[in-house]
């Protein structure tokens, strides 16, 4: 009896050995399916975003400098669907419309006076494509950090300093066309053109505000006492005439009177 029981006993570890085997066989079989279908889905993946990446579109009023490796290739798109190499190249965007900037400017005229006022610059990229990447390779995207914004404080400074305060007001004109003349000799070393620029009003400190009030309140007072003066002429001469005209009348009558 105990041989017989240790047969089955080892005849049932024979067949639990052989159910194990095969379980295993399966679920390595299982295992190549679910890898195999990971390894498909991660190529689909791939191959989609490769043909999305190939394509795109440079909108109207930009173009597009290509990179390969991050480094330009003196490439160009113009507006409209590119095609390129996924994974190795890619389209910058350049804006080539005119693009307004603003900065306020601090400077001191030729007598030391404080002087504030705010530039707005209407300005544009060189469109050709050879100065496009030459503007990238120098400036990438930053150029009104890197070129506008100092230029403006620079050419401010140098051009309030050949006025005194009051020519700033007096020939406005004039002092803005000396900075713009400044920055567009600034600007166009690095193929930026300026289409517009304008100032505001000059702004003083607050003495200098009140003496130039006051300047302007005596000048009107002297013209208004100019005028008085002038109408009082008038009015004595006016006076003398009459009496002129009144004596002759009465030197007449006596001539007449007289036998």
């Amino acid at each position: 009896m105990f041989i017989l029981q240790l047969l089955i006993l080892i005849i049932g570890f024979v067949i639990a050995g052989l159910e194990a085997r095969n379980a295993y066989k399966i679920y390595l079989a299982q295992q190549r399916i679910a890898h195999g279908s990971i390894v498909v889905a991660a190529v689909v993946l791939v191959l989609a975003f490769g043909v999305a990446g190939s394509f795109g579109e440079v909108p109207a009023g930009y173009r597009g400098v290509v990179l390969r490796f991050s480094a330009t290739t003196g490439e160009v798109k113009q507006p409209g669907l590119y095609f390129i190499t996924p994974f190795i190249e890619r389209v910058v965007p350049m804006n080539v419309q005119v693009q307004a900037y603003s900065a306020d400017a601090a400077a001191a005229s030729r007598d030391l006076q404080n002087v504030s006022t705010k530039v707005t610059l209407n300005y544009s990229l060189d469109s050709d494509p050879q100065k496009i990447v030459d503007i990238y390779n120098r400036l990438q995207q930053d150029w009104e950090d890197r070129i506008i914004a100092p230029a403006i404080q620079e050419a401010t400074k140098a051009d309030t300093a050949q006025f005194t305060a009051e020519e700033l007001i007096t020939r406005r004109p004039e002092a803005r066309d000396k900075l713009e003349a400044l920055l567009r000799t600034r600007m166009e070393s690095f193929d930026l053109h300026i289409a517009a620029m304008s100032i505001t009003n000059f702004q003083f400190s607050d003495e200098f505000t009140k003496a130039i009030e006051a300047k302007v309140v005596a000048f009107q007072n002297y013209l208004q006492s100019q005028n008085v003066l002038k109408q009082r002429q008038v009015e004595a001469e006016q006076a003398i005439a009459v009496a002129r005209g009144d004596a002759e009348a009465n030197r007449l009558r006596r001539l007449q009177i007289s036998p």
